[in-house]
């Protein structure tokens, strides 16, 4: 009689999106799609935690056919992709990010900024002089800052004409931290958060409900915004793409996302 297979190692996968899961051509790779698959037929459940808001994490959750739950929002969201609904949504009190904005403001000068909007359909407003790089999601324009405080929101971006994603992000934690939590999520993506919110809230919140323990999950990340994930889960992998600050806190380093980083480490598992 043959034997079944033994379970997978880690009872949860979480992965982020851009630059880790999806690669340069932002779509999963058949290789990395085969080893989540194989991976979850042994026992494992794959999560998607990633910065994206819920209208900008849909189409890649049906892309991979994905009915359960998935971390939006950098922890704000949880979203059950196939009952199409918020479970939890924090929002940032747009008073303290007006306050915020203007702290920092008063210490780098004008920023251009983009605002995320709470729900399932809620829309990115893109104001002016902010640049959204390639990659383009949909948005529409922010009309004025009164319509950028009009309706709840779950996250600022913000741009510097000149400092570098990380001397803003520094600079905007030295101004604002206070008040809000600020992150480093992609290049020229830096954001305004509600205090305290991160990458690691939602996925524990996830965890608890899918009755997985941190020390039964591997997280996969590129970016200074996942290394509370990392310090949550078991086990941290960073892409070779990643920012120094999360490779310098990761458990291992994988191929790049453009290689099939995750796939790598998945067959490795399996393999064992």
């Amino acid at each position: 009689m043959t034997a079944s297979p033994a379970p997978f190692p880690y009872k949860l996968i979480a992965t982020d999106l851009d630059g880790t899961l999806l690669g340069p051509d932002e779509t999963v790779s058949p290789r990395t799609r085969a080893a989540l698959e194989a991976a979850c037929a042994r026992g494992a459940a794959h999560l998607v935690v990633t910065g994206r808001s819920v209208p900008w994490t849909r189409p890649v959750l049906e892309m991979l056919g994905h009915e359960g739950l998935a971390v939006c929002g950098q922890g704000a969201q949880l979203y059950h992709a196939g009952e199409r609904r918020l479970l939890t949504s924090v929002t940032l009190d747009r008073r303290l990010a007006e306050l915020a904005l203007a702290r920092i403001e008063d210490a780098v000068g004008p920023l251009a900024l983009a605002v995320s909007r709470d729900g399932v359909d809620g829309q990115v407003l893109i104001g002016p002089g902010y640049g959204e790089g390639e990659g383009l999601l949909p948005s529409v324009p922010l009309e004025s800052m009164a319509h950028a405080w009009a309706e709840p929101l779950n996250k600022l971006y913000i741009q510097h004409p000149t400092l570098s994603d990380d001397d803003l992000g520094r600079a905007a934690r030295e101004a604002a931290g206070d008040l809000v939590s600020i992150t480093v999520s992609g290049p020229r993506i830096v954001e305004i958060l509600p205090l305290g919110l991160s990458k690691a809230k939602g996925l524990s919140l996830a965890a608890r409900r899918l009755g997985v323990h941190a020390s039964q999950t591997i997280a996969f990340g590129d970016m200074p915004n996942d290394i509370p994930m990392f310090g949550w889960a078991a086990h941290g992998v960073a892409m070779e793409n990643a920012h120094p600050e999360l490779r310098s806190v990761a458990d291992e380093v994988t191929t790049s996302n453009a290689d099939d980083g995750i796939a790598l480490v998945l067959e490795k598992l399996l393999a064992q």
